[in-house]
């Protein structure tokens, strides 16, 4: 792999796609490569129509020390509860349940947490009328450390999982071999980012001309910068995780030349280079000739390592056709997306080898490190967007604990503030934005703020999985109350299926449905259409201290952001009034005004109301 490859250009025919253990894959077929991300065509006859998914996940709860006494006292206890009747289906073995090791090559039970097997567990559950869930990596190891990932494996473990009757499979990156993500090498980095460009040359036909990156190059997208030793860097695709930066727009960066040819024909391009292993310098290059929608691909491999990021020198040439007059040549690395779309759908595929009749909820959680709302459709149910809420998982006895806000590591809010701007692209057709399981009844979370929480998910359309010990809720008390909510709960397993969007924010107004805002010290309003004609609106204060202040939406601005969503946008328009009914308190009041408005909210607190036009 490290021989720059001269290519005559990449096939565009489809062929079966394996993984490997030594080398990311080669990637011919185009409906994988990143201008396909954006056709809206999902891979490999991927089921749509799935609402959000509901459940348990032992992961909050109980960590890598989950067993099986533990698994079946929650089935018990989601039946006895009544939850089950509400909708949590789904009982979710995370991180902790395998072997270290293989054994013949297949995944195993760790026997004394699990003693009788998964089998027996998955028929345990069913015959409770839930369903089974289990947990991979598809990486060489799960993120606790056992060295059974997914990667190279993904026939044997899809067909295992179908053996034992597994209704949904969550699937980190842990251990990642084509990306520096979590628990991988760090100098993985090598196949994220593309080398440092500092110019090309182009030979041929009479021609005869280099382009400096700096003076003639055109930075497409975000991320890549130009340096003032006259190169290009951090061509690749912006690491998803910092909880910091906005999730919406480029977030990644290419580099593009025009060269006018005087004929068409074979032309020789030479790119001029510093290669290395780290965040923003890396070796794996991507050559194009066209734009996005229309490009042929000349060379997709890794460049030999120089001496330092600062040490350039000439590849070999790389032979292109270019047509007479201007061309676009695009030096880029989409790697990071297209090695990490690839590695879930091998997933998929193996599930459909397996059974092709197969049910199985797959669920992406690589903590948004490659973007997955941009590609996470194609092949998942739905996309983790950050990283873990949590601040310290439980264990038997021990509730753990979560954090509201935070600027370092992941919260309930900095979850939200970036799943709240991502609706449009969740929905039937596509899949689910997730940011991750519910952190209610962990220490660090009050009422008000648990049950914001609750509102949050289920007006986006998030997965609602419970991470709690559920032998700490008894039916009416407090946790119950909130996680029993079936008003609420109907929010998120709307028919319709349509994620909220924030139509209104109180510190940034200009375009609440698109701009990143991290400041807490903020009231959202979020509006969501439903299927029966009704708009649920939520108003939200994220601060720590009670708003006193009047916030309103009224009927034209709703109409403005989501007429063409609402299923009779007339009737909701030319309503004589509305009924109310606030599904937190039951309240059901009448307004005669073509505004809703909220006067005075709590700490961590939201007023959540479904309005039916009369």
């Amino acid at each position: 792999m490290d021989k720059f490859m001269n290519k005559k250009s990449i096939s565009t025919s489809a062929s079966a796609r394996t993984t490997s253990r030594t080398a990311p894959d080669e990637i011919t077929d185009p409906d994988y490569m990143f201008p396909a991300f954006s056709n809206g065509k999902v891979l490999l006859d991927k089921k749509q129509g799935r609402l959000p998914a509901m459940g348990w996940n032992s992961w909050n709860a109980f960590g890598s020390k989950n067993n099986e006494a533990l698994t079946k006292a929650m089935a018990d206890a989601i039946v006895d509860l009544g939850l089950a009747d509400m909708g949590y289906k789904y009982v979710v073995l995370d991180d902790g349940c395998y072997k270290s090791e293989r054994v013949n090559g297949l995944l195993s039970n760790e026997t004394i947490k699990f003693p009788s097997g998964f089998k027996a567990l998955s028929d345990y559950i069913h015959g409770k009328g839930l369903k089974f869930g289990m947990y991979n990596d598809i990486g060489t190891n799960l993120c606790a450390g056992s060295a059974v990932g997914t990667c190279g494996f993904e026939d044997v473990d899809t067909r295992s999982y179908v053996d034992w009757g597994v209704d949904f499979i969550k699937v980190d990156n842990c251990y990642y071999l084509w990306d520096n993500a979590t628990f991988s090498d760090s100098t993985n980095a090598k196949y994220a980012y593309a080398p440092n460009i500092r110019s090309i040359t182009v030979t041929g036909e009479g021609l005869n001309v280099t382009l400096n990156a700096v003076k003639d190059g055109v930075i497409l997208g975000q991320g890549a910068s130009k340096n003032s030793g006259d190169d290009v860097t951090n061509i690749g695709t912006f690491d998803g995780t910092n909880v910091g930066t906005t999730p919406v727009g480029d977030r990644w960066g290419e580099l593009m030349f025009t060269v006018n040819t005087p004929t068409s024909g074979q032309y020789a391009i030479t790119v001029n280079y510093a290669s290395g292993e780290e965040d923003g310098t890396g070796r794996w290059l991507q050559l194009a000739v066209g734009n996005a929608e229309n490009e042929t691909r000349y060379f997709d491999n890794m460049l030999p390592l120089t001496p330092s990021t600062a040490a350039f020198v000439d590849s070999e040439e790389i032979t292109v056709f270019l047509n007479e007059g201007v061309n676009i040549i695009r030096l880029m690395n989409h790697r990071r997306q297209e090695n990490t779309l690839n590695s879930y759908a091998a997933l998929l595929e193996g599930l459909n080898k397996a059974d092709p009749a197969h049910d199985i909820v797959l669920s992406i959680c690589e903590w948004g490190k490659t973007q997955p709302h941009n590609w996470g459709y194609k092949v998942g149910d739905s996309w983790r967007i950050l990283n873990d809420i949590t601040f310290r998982v439980g264990s038997d006895g021990d509730p753990g604990s979560a954090e509201w806000s935070s600027n370092h590591t992941a919260s309930i809010t900095s979850q939200y503030s970036k799943a709240v701007i991502m609706d449009e692209f969740a929905g039937l057709d596509k899949g689910w934005n997730d940011p991750d399981m519910l952190v209610i009844g962990m220490n660090g979370i009050t009422t008000n703020m648990s049950k914001t929480h609750m509102t949050m998910w289920c007006m986006m359309n998030a997965p609602i999985m419970l991470g709690l010990d559920l032998r700490r809720v008894a039916k009416g008390d407090e946790l119950w109350m909130i996680i029993a909510n079936k008003d609420v709960i109907a929010l998120n397993q709307d028919p319709l299926g349509i994620q909220a969007k924030r139509i209104y924010c109180s510190i940034d107004n200009a375009n609440p449905d698109t701009a990143y805002i991290a400041n807490n010290n903020r009231v959202d309003i979020l509006v969501k259409p439903l299927a029966n004609g009704d708009i649920a609106i939520s108003f939200i204060n994220l601060s720590d201290s009670r708003d006193t202040k009047e916030h309103s939406v009224d009927v034209s601005r709703i109409i403005d952001y989501l007429g063409h969503k609402i299923m009779d946008a007339e009737k909701f328009k030319n309503a004589e009034s509305y009924c109310l009914k606030d599904l937190w308190t039951d309240k059901v009041t009448t307004n005669n005004s073509r505004t809703f408005s909220v006067t005075g909210i709590d700490a961590y607190d939201n007023v959540t109301i479904r309005v039916t036009p009369v």
